[in-house]
């Protein structure tokens, strides 16, 4: 695809993805609840204020998309590519330099979004998709879905069962085409990785991916690259340890970064794992406007999974006046899922998730994820004690 069109075919195909809403004259004038179709074909339901909001966050992303389009035509359609400083010592100063400089500028523009008609190619690149692929034969995936057709286990099973509940009512994911795909995508997966199977929140995670990047396959190798090098281990696996340390570490954040939110909630006894489960193994895609979702991911699949937890602490921290004045925890859900809800202008979420949360750096992630899983293993290894005893005792 995109050897194949000149550069400015693909800026006139982006500008093409981006139409401007414009609600009826009584809408306006009634400020009615109304609903339109994002840039995903999701339906999205809003007030003219959430129109106004989208319209202006798209004018940015045209923005933002002359800025990609000049870059590529002064550095090469493929210069965020380029070797990294870290790769060897045989790279000449002036090379380095010249990574160095690549690599701010391509921290910096994926943070402000990256263009939609180049989203798939650039996520391929730089998540690591395109190099896992290589080191397969290129039949790899089409041999897989072979080798896979009319096998029945539990993780096909329950992946048939979730298929209609994923995303219903979209006009291509709710159809029989979109659940085949997304069928042979997901059990593709389960056979490739047996340690994670199928878990549910994997269906709403392809299917986006599904969307962003057009083709089976390339859905399927980001699956492959999201799960087994930038999400952290084990978030899918039967037991979800992965995903129980992460909730332990963000409620550790949250202490440290918002203090007066994490004091409150533990004084209501609220359990951040009634919100933070379905953001982290969902990775906001059921929770954030798709348009926003996306965006959130540029920057993870360039940035690791540290973002996922910029990305919560961001949404209790923008609400912080609000929450500290609940009294009972369904208020305080009530208030979180208005608000990823109608988050509509991705730049007011990653400005709080990365100018006003403050630093998180890798390492020191990586120091309370080890802190912490003892004490999961031991929380886990008991929760699975316990159902053996209740088994006995029924028999």
């Amino acid at each position: 695809m995109f050897g194949t069109q000149s550069q400015r075919d693909l800026s006139l195909e982006f500008q093409s993805q981006i139409p401007i809403l414009r609600p009826s004259i009584h809408t306006r004038r009634a400020n009615l609840t109304v609903k339109f179709q994002d840039l995903y074909g999701f339906t999205v339901e809003g007030n003219v204020d959430d129109v106004n909001v989208l319209n202006e966050v798209r004018e940015k992303v045209r923005q933002q998309g002359r800025v990609w389009w000049s870059l590529e035509a002064n550095k090469g359609a493929n210069w965020y590519l380029q070797p990294s400083i870290s790769e060897g010592i045989a790279l000449k100063s002036s090379l380095k330099f010249s990574a160095l400089a690549n690599a701010i500028t391509l921290k910096r523009l994926i943070r402000k979004g990256i263009p939609p008609v180049l989203r798939p190619k650039v996520w391929f690149s730089l998540s690591g998709a395109a190099k896992k692929k290589s080191t397969v034969p290129e039949s790899y995936y089409n041999d897989l879905i072979k080798a896979t057709e009319g096998k029945v286990t539990p993780a096909t099973r329950q992946i048939d069962h979730d298929l209609p509940r994923t995303f219903p009512g979209h006009p291509w994911l709710d159809t029989p085409e979109g659940h085949a795909a997304l069928r042979r995508v997901l059990v593709g997966y389960s056979f490739r990785d047996s340690d994670v199977g199928y878990c549910q929140g994997l269906n709403y995670v392809a299917a986006l991916l599904l969307l962003v990047m057009k083709t089976e396959e390339d859905a399927f190798w980001m699956l492959a690259v999201l799960l087994e090098n930038v999400l952290v281990n084990d978030c899918y696996t039967n037991n979800l340890s992965g995903c129980h340390v992460e909730q332990r570490v963000f409620k550790d954040f949250l202490a440290k970064k918002c203090p007066r939110i994490a004091m409150h909630l533990e004084a209501m006894e609220f359990d951040v794992s009634l919100v933070a489960t379905e953001w982290f193994l969902c990775l906001f895609s059921k929770s954030l406007p798709s348009e926003t979702t996306l965006r959130v991911w540029d920057i993870l699949f360039y940035e690791g999974a540290k973002v996922i937890l910029h990305v919560a602490l961001a949404i209790f921290k923008m609400k912080e006046e609000q929450l500290l004045i609940t009294h009972h925890v369904g208020d305080v859900i009530s208030i979180l899922q208005r608000t990823t809800h109608h988050l509509f202008d991705p730049e007011e979420l990653l400005t709080v998730a990365f100018d006003k949360i403050g630093s998180m750096t890798t390492n020191n992630i990586s120091k309370q994820r080890k802190k912490q899983e003892p004490a999961v293993m031991k929380e886990l290894d008991q929760r699975f004690r316990r159902l053996n005893s209740l088994k006995l005792d029924d028999k």
